[in-house]
């Protein structure tokens, strides 16, 4: 039993890589283009999704190379969850990290891996492809995820 609930019983920093990885709730908002209000810092979501996201399964169909082909992706670690401000305010590093529950939709709550994308948490089948955009026009493509 303690080895499926290790996201209550350990912070972030002491989970295995494994551990850490499976904390990812794989709804695909991470790599969604957003754009920061230079004045407020507020960060605006759009629908325009990395060329690399799969629209269907919201997993990164380039994962083990991602940052050799996109340099700004950001590598989730446990250092690096702290400092990421603009996560969604469902993503269970967040959660975690503000010691904060993971939503029943969870995969890890839930026992079911789809539970995000049946719960409509996820961007499946909600975004736009970058290359069929000029991304000089994101704010045309910001919107809110409920």
């Amino acid at each position: 039993m303690a080895q499926q609930v290790f996201w209550i019983q350990k912070s972030l920093q002491e989970m295995s890589p494994e551990e850490f990885e499976a904390v990812c709730d794989g709804c695909g908002k991470c790599c969604l283009h957003k754009l920061e209000d230079e004045d407020s810092g507020d960060v605006f979501y759009t629908k325009v999704a990395c060329r690399f996201l799969d629209h269907n399964t919201c997993r990164c169909q380039s994962y083990s190379s991602r940052q050799e082909k996109v340099p700004d992706c950001v590598v989730m670690t446990p250092a690096t969850v702290a400092e990421t401000y603009w996560l969604p305010d469902t993503c269970a590093y967040r959660l975690l990290d503000e010691g904060l529950p993971l939503f029943d939709w969870h995969p890890l709550v839930s026992g079911d891996p789809e539970s995000v994308h049946k719960a409509g948490m996820s961007v499946a089948n909600k975004v736009v492809a970058e290359e069929s955009v000029d991304l000089d026009d994101l704010e045309d493509y910001v919107i809110r995820w409920v």
